[in-house]
């Protein structure tokens, strides 16, 4: 008993962590599955086949290339706009602050559904066609807030002397930034956009709202469903699993080697 006790936490831990992971193992080990009909929902026998081909089925691979470019590029535009609000409502003091500040975490806090109605609107209003670049600026907005928390935590625990410092030793505002600044918020900065992607390429509901016609990865897996599951959804959901795990570990590593080389 009293070991439970002391390992209590711990094996909290361990329950939570199998939870959310189990879901993954299952994708995995049906990714080797070689289903007799439709549906990937039953073990039958073991198969490299969807491995030897995970482009075999029309459009998958096609939905994936959209999803991942559309990813890219709100990665990239929700990171450089969220990192100059996030520094801006940390260094500066300007009118409606607190009103901006508050404003900026509204696509946080409301249903994803309420986000993508109101998109809608806005697009059909204007006249915009429906495709890839209403879903780029949705995306954009939606994942903005989350960079902006993500560099705003970093940026407010940042020592302002070592700016300081830098002037003090004729350093220019560019300089200062670039040598200084910068460095030390691109933690915030790598986490922001490592969140922006993975909200981005998974995204559904605000996607289903403002594409028209195109389909992306996360869309042609629902209308997959309704027909049938194939293997390969199993095998594109596996890689990208292994990829977000290697690039949390190759960060870890990295980190760690830096902080072990910093003199104490």
């Amino acid at each position: 008993m009293q070991w439970l006790r002391r390992n209590l936490v711990v094996i909290a831990g361990l329950v939570t962590l199998a939870y959310l992971i189990l879901p993954n193992v299952v994708v995995t080990v049906f990714s080797f599955n070689n289903p007799t009909g439709r549906f990937n929902y039953a073990w039958q026998e073991f198969s490299l086949d969807a491995w030897k081909d995970p482009c075999g089925v029309a459009d998958l691979c096609d939905s994936l290339a959209l999803s991942l470019q559309i990813a890219l590029w709100a990665t990239l535009g929700a990171t450089v706009l969220g990192a100059m609000i996030a520094f801006a409502l940390v260094r500066y003091r300007f009118r409606a602050r607190g009103a901006v500040n508050s404003l900026i975490f509204m696509p946080m806090a409301m249903p994803e559904i309420v986000m993508a109605a109101s998109l809608l609107a806005l697009f059909l209003n204007m006249g915009i066609q429906l495709g890839f670049w209403t879903i780029l600026i949705a995306h954009i907005m939606f994942c903005l807030s989350f960079v902006v928390a993500a560099v705003k935590a970093r940026v407010l625990s940042m020592d302002p002397q070592l700016e300081e410092a830098a002037r003090d030793l004729y350093a220019g505002p560019a300089q200062t930034f670039l040598r200084v600044t910068l460095p030390i918020a691109a933690p915030g900065i790598a986490a922001g956009a490592l969140l922006s992607f993975a909200l981005s390429f998974d995204d559904f509901i605000i996607t289903n709202f403002n594409s028209g016609n195109t389909v992306t990865f996360p869309m042609f897996v629902w209308g997959s469903a309704q027909r049938g599951t194939p293997v390969q959804i199993n095998v594109i959901g596996t890689a990208m699993f292994v990829l977000a795990v290697l690039v949390v570990l190759v960060g870890q590593t990295v980190g760690a080697r830096r902080k072990k080389a910093q003199p104490e």
